[in-house]
């Protein structure tokens, strides 16, 4: 590879930024976001690429021949894609193999500029949403009408989730009113004792709601020695449990519900 100029140097540390934030946007565990920054800017042609992660914030140096260029650029929390996640793993192992390559550089910008970020119809993902939170509640002993609340339940309480995080509302108001909507659903069991549980039908239709994801990164990144983003990760997702409890608890109380649990 020819010599690297100061504004390719620039050039390739935008990219090795874009490509830490998106890994960290989208759910990728902090060893990851570290791993493949360092592994882009090497196969673009610097020397070396020092990166440090926060909660909301990347800070990334890219090194060559004495010289560095250090950033600092905020991230923002979006919702999980793992396709997303492979496809920048894919983009960089392409371009560790294209090295070196003079055109290199151009290639790698385009191919980020090209990432493919659609999901699922919010219809396909509240249906299937809906159908586990069923199959929960038939699992732990509800009837056939149970699982039919439950369905229903499960299935508007996703359909509010996405619609309220298209409209940027506060991710724990979101949480909150998801949960209010989907107990409130849930406890019309209670009202017209409808099934043989309606402890059942509450309890599951709220489950779309376990930060699973976010609590196993933080815990990823507290065994692998990110101690103040895995922290930050882990009382991000014991917020979101508060706000849901927030919301059951508020249903609850304006049905005037006065006992609630197995």
């Amino acid at each position: 590879m020819t010599k690297i100029s100061y504004a390719q140097q620039q050039h390739i540390t935008r990219l090795c930024v874009r490509c830490g934030l998106l890994l960290m946007q989208y759910g990728a565990e902090s060893a990851v976001v570290v791993d493949l920054s360092k592994r882009l800017g090497l196969a673009l042609g610097v020397n070396g690429v020092e990166c440090a992660l926060n909660f909301n914030a990347l800070t990334l140096t890219t090194l060559l021949n004495g010289r560095c260029i250090t950033t600092t650029r905020d991230t923002i929390n979006q919702s999980i894609n793992v396709n997303l996640l492979v496809q920048i793993q894919q983009i960089v192992s392409k371009a560790e193999d294209a090295f070196p390559n003079e055109a290199l550089i151009e290639e790698t910008e385009r191919a980020f500029d090209e990432l493919d970020k659609s999901v699922y119809p919010s219809w396909v993902v509240s249906l299937f949403v809906g159908g586990s939170c069923a199959a929960f509640a038939y699992l732990n002993g509800g009837n056939w009408s149970i699982t039919a609340i439950t369905f229903m339940a499960g299935m508007v309480a996703m359909l509010t989730r996405i619609y309220l995080s298209k409209h940027h509302f506060n991710p724990f108001i979101t949480v909150i009113v998801t949960a209010f909507i989907a107990s409130l659903i849930g406890a019309t069991s209670y009202y017209y004792d409808i099934g043989n549980n309606a402890d059942i039908a509450v309890a599951s239709s709220v489950l779309l709601l376990v930060p699973s994801f976010p609590l196993i990164n933080s815990l990823s990144d507290i065994l692998k020695g990110y101690i103040n983003i895995g922290l930050g990760r882990a009382v991000y997702a014991y917020m979101l449990t508060l706000s849901s409890c927030v919301g059951i608890v508020i249903a609850l109380i304006l049905l005037r519900i006065q006992h609630w649990g197995f």
